[in-house]
């Protein structure tokens, strides 16, 4: 098997796991506190286990350096975790992974302020499509059910998670920018450890849980999150940025089929179009960015 080929598998492997959160959320008889917590709590361990370089972004020489900076991206980090856990408990798998998926909007309107990349002439259609697709998530009513029991409330957490997360990419790509600032890894394990602290105090007390309860939150951090970020950080070292991010593309794709296989959740038509106006804007964009970095010339 080859390098490429098996960075493939690797990416397909980690979007698949990733896709799954959003049932296996559901699937655990815990609140979302609890689950926010403890699924955060046994992903850093296991971070700390599976990678060797989130134990050296902890070392003393960077707890001088670059630490502090991680630790303050691990925070918007773990804001999108635990808002993720909370909105998937209220509204539909389909509208918290498409509502979350808006972070490249945001994105790209906080990149002039905090990375100092100004929005382009070529962005501004990729912003409307975007907001588009957003607006069409509240168009209409969408009824209360079994595992969505609050979607307008699940679809605003669902809202702000995006935005977290892109405070977290932005904070990611910042760090990544010069040496000396911190380590990705050791903000991804700090992100995890917030998540897991700031949602504990609302998790207790924790009752009693079946086996397969603890089972579903041990499988989420584990492999949901730890594995899944151990494959996909393996497998863009091998694979461009454009073809990387279409193999992650999976993951929005096949939450919302999950969700309707195990809790036969189905989502409104607004959604599903408005998440496939955002998923084709991404695309288109993703596609073309790309292309664009192919076709420059080398200086």
């Amino acid at each position: 098997m080859t390098a490429t080929t098996r960075a493939r598998l690797e990416l397909i492997g980690a979007a698949v796991l990733f896709s799954t959160g959003g049932a296996a959320i559901k699937w655990a008889d815990f609140t979302g506190w609890q689950i926010a917590s403890f699924r955060s709590g046994i992903a850093a361990l296991a971070l700390l286990l599976l990678t060797p370089s989130a134990r050296r972004g902890w070392t003393l020489r960077q707890a001088q350096g670059g630490a502090w900076r991680a630790t303050l991206v691990g925070v918007a980090y773990a804001g999108c975790l635990v808002l993720f856990v909370l909105a998937n408990r209220l509204t539909t798998a389909a509208n918290t992974i498409f509502l979350q998926s808006t972070a490249p909007l945001y994105i790209l309107l906080l990149a002039p302020w905090l990375l100092k990349e100004p929005i382009r002439r070529q962005d501004l259609g990729f912003m409307l499509a975007v907001g588009l697709g957003l607006l069409l998530f509240f168009v209409g009513t969408e009824h209360p059910g079994a595992t969505a029991p609050d979607p307008a409330r699940g679809n605003l957490l669902a809202l702000a998670s995006g935005f977290c997360w892109a405070l977290a990419i932005c904070g990611l790509r910042w760090l990544g920018g010069a040496p000396g600032r911190g380590s990705p890894v050791a903000a991804v394990v700090s992100g995890n450890l917030t998540a897991f602290l700031i949602a504990l105090p609302m998790a207790l007390p924790i009752g009693r849980h079946p086996v397969g309860d603890w089972a579903v939150i041990v499988y989420l951090g584990v492999f949901q999150i730890a594995l899944a970020y151990v494959l996909v950080t393996a497998a863009i070292q091998v694979l461009p940025a454009l073809e990387s991010s279409v193999f992650l593309l999976i993951e929005p794709v096949l939450n919302p089929l999950w969700a309707w296989v195990v809790q036969r959740e189905t989502p409104g038509a607004w959604a599903l179009l408005g998440g496939a106006i955002i998923l084709g804007a991404t695309t288109l964009k993703g596609w073309t960015e790309g292309r664009g970095r192919v076709a420059a010339p080398v200086t």
